[in-house]
Parts: structure tokens; C-alpha cells; sequence
């Protein structure tokens, strides 16, 4: 049961390092061995602490300043036109947020027993309506009573294994009865939460045993392999769900689960991923995945290390070929219109950098094969 947010630590070697480094207008849009026309990568607000989803609201972005305990809207059309729509949720807290139903749906992390508690309770969906913040759904407390992926939760002295519940992301649910879904890392899960709190199991990924997953040490036996820890989530053509999933962080073992809308029937999986954290999909099923990772040096970097060339979005066409575009440290995905968005620098805040995340628009001139 891998911890959604389990990338967040894994960079934790290269702090010192990139303490020398700051991000710029042209490390945002350069690459390391992709270079890009200077218009390809646009800088819609800056100066933002961990950016992790972003996700539409009618003609604006709503975003997940995870750093600053804050969901703030930016106007895409205009630079820095930021709002805090929500604050107050602690630092470190949200990793994901949608608008749906007249309010706005938040899903907060496992709380960590050894920093001070927090606002709110961890491992929940919250709502915020007018100003106010109520818990809507404990799942932690659905996680304990159900454990969907089926592995065991502790260990013979009571010590827990893993993460129980971690969600990553949200996505609002379409149709008869709104709510949303969760991508719940630490409990390998896509839950459905009502908009009235009644959790649900919508869709559990399989464990990952192929490649560098395979016959890897896990919780108990019969599970060994990578955990799938889902990530990302958003809605294909044809009635379809997509489900990004991090896969244990092994290098080419991340997937892709296309689902049937309505029966959480897997249709198809789209595999040779890093570490995915987001995705969206285009109408005609292009699809846009972002590896927070990519060129991440393996054991400590040396002084050389420049923490702008780490990350990249993979586009990948219904056909089935993929090209790239270098944008650091990218964690949320959205479409709106014609036009990708994309967080970038989303990490920063874990390596030392404070102040250095963004949201950018993305053009298909980024891409490179």
C-alpha cells in the first residue's frame, strides 16, 4: 500500500543540491536534450508552493498550492491572476482538488504521526462551500473496515506495513448524483464518494509483477510485485475513465488503465510509464501523461545536477506513438479547450526551493519524439 505521495521523499537526496538552482522563465521552458521554441512552454502563475492538481472551473484553473495549505483559481488568460478560494487546510495536507456541485471537493492526506496535527483530519474527502470547510467522507475509516487491494495492513506486533490512505487526486463524477472519485494511493484504490459521503469501491489496479516489479518484497506473500498507486484521473472518449498509476516508481512499469465509465471494466492498459503522477485526454484520445521524475538521477547527483532538467510529459496519439516535452517537475494535468496545463516545479518545495512552483500552458510546438 504504497504512499501516493511516496515520490515526494524519494527526492529528498537531492535538497542540498538544489539549493543552488532557481527556477526561471527559460529553465521552464528549456530541456535537457529537447529544446523548444521559446512560445512552446508558457508561465501562467508563478510563485506558488507545490502545485500538485490542477483541474478545471469554469474559465479558470483550480489548483492544489499543496506547500501553502491553500486552492487557489488561476485565470489562464492572464499571468499571476491568482485567487484563494480555500486556505487554512495546513501545509502539506491537500494534494487534490475539483469543483462539482456547487462546491469544491478536497482530498487530504494520510496525516504523518510525527508532525503537529493539522486542521482537518487527514485521509478524508473534505467539501468547501462559501467559505466554510466541513469533512464529507473518512477514508481512512473505509480503507480499515473494507481493505479493497487485500493486503495486510499490519504486522504481527500491530505496527503498520504501509500507507493505508493516501488520495492523490480527484474527478468529479458525471451524471445522476455528483460526487467524486479518489485516487487513493495508499490504499491502491479509485474510490467513489457520493455528495453525501457514501463511500465506495470503484476500481482496484492489480499489483504489478513484470519487469523491474517482479517477485519485489511487499506487504505479505501473496502480494509481491509493485504496488499500483493510483494518481491520476480523468475522462476519455467512448464513455471511458482513465487511471494513471505510479507502479512503485519503477522505471518503465508505470500504467495506464482505460475503464469503462460506468462498470470500472478495465478496456485496455497502456504500460511503459515512469513514475506517471497525472493524465488527460484529449476527444480524440490523445493522451498527455506527466512523469514527475523523468532524468532523476539514481543515488546522490553530483554538483553538475541542475533540478530543471527533471520531469517531462509524455503525449502519446490514438495510434499509439509517443512524443515529449521537458517540463519540470510537472504533477497535475488538465485540457481546457484546446489547450494543456500542466503544474511544473511541483516538487520544488521537498528539494529546498520555496517559492518556485508554476502552472504553464503547454503547446503541441513543446512535443519532440
Amino acid at each position: 500500500m504504497s504512499p501516493a505521495v511516496k515520490v515526494l521523499t524519494t527526492v529528498a537526496t537531492v535538497t542540498c543540491v538544489a539549493l543552488t538552482f532557481a527556477p526561471t522563465s527559460a529553465s521552464a521552458h528549456g530541456g535537457k536534450h529537447r529544446p523548444h521554441h521559446r512560445a512552446a512552454i508558457t508561465v501562467v502563475a508563478d510563485g506558488l508552493e507545490n502545485p500538485f492538481q490542477v483541474a478545471r472551473a469554469g474559465g479558470k484553473l483550480l489548483v492544489t498550492e499543496s506547500g501553502a495549505g491553500r486552492i487557489v483559481t488561476v485565470d489562464p488568460r492572464r499571468k499571476n491572476r491568482v485567487r484563494t478560494v480555500v486556505d487554512g487546510l495546513g501545509p502539506n495536507a491537500a494534494a487534490g482538488a475539483v469543483a462539482a456541485d456547487g462546491r469544491i471537493y478536497i482530498g487530504t492526506g494520510e496525516a504523518d504521526s510525527s508532525a503537529p496535527p493539522g486542521p482537518y483530519p487527514g485521509s478524508s474527502v473534505l467539501v468547501a462551500r462559501k467559505g466554510k470547510v466541513t469533512r464529507l467522507a473518512d477514508l481512512m475509516a473505509y480503507e480499515l473496515a473494507n481493505n479493497p487491494d487485500g493486503q495486510t495492513q499490519f504486522g504481527p506486533g500491530g505496527e503498520q506495513l504501509d500507507a493505508l490512505s493516501n488520495p492523490f487526486s480527484l474527478l468529479a463524477v458525471r451524471g445522476h448524483g455528483g460526487g467524486v472519485l479518489v485516487a487513493d494511493g495508499g490504499a491502491n484504490t479509485v474510490f467513489r464518494v457520493s455528495a453525501k459521503g457514501r463511500i465506495s469501491t470503484f476500481f482496484v489496479p492489480p499489483t504489478v509483477n513484470t519487469g523491474a516489479c517482479e517477485g519485489r518484497p511487499n506487504n505479505d506473500e501473496a502480494h509481491t510485485g509493485c504496488d499500483a498507486v493510483p494518481t491520476g484521473l480523468a475522462y476519455g472518449p467512448r464513455n471511458t475513465i482513465y487511471v494513471s498509476a505510479l507502479t512503485g516508481e519503477a522505471p518503465g512499469e508505470g500504467r495506464v488503465y482505460v475503464l469503462d465509465a460506468r462498470t470500472a471494466k478495465v478496456r485496455k492498459v497502456i504500460s511503459g510509464f515512469t513514475a506517471p503522477t497525472g493524465i488527460a485526454v484529449g476527444r480524440d484520445g490523445t493522451i498527455f501523461v506527466s512523469e514527475v521524475l523523468e532524468g532523476m538521477p539514481e543515488g546522490e547527483p553530483g554538483p553538475e545536477f541542475d533540478p530543471s532538467t527533471v520531469g517531462q510529459i509524455v503525449r502519446v496519439s490514438p495510434s499509439g506513438k509517443r512524443s515529449y516535452a521537458q517540463v519540470t517537475m510537472p504533477t497535475g494535468l488538465v485540457l481546457a479547450g484546446r489547450h494543456l496545463y500542466s503544474t511544473a516545479w511541483s516538487i520544488a518545495g521537498f528539494l529546498g526551493i520555496e517559492g518556485a512552483g508554476q502552472v504553464v500552458k503547454v503547446s503541441p510546438k513543446a512535443f519532440r519524439r
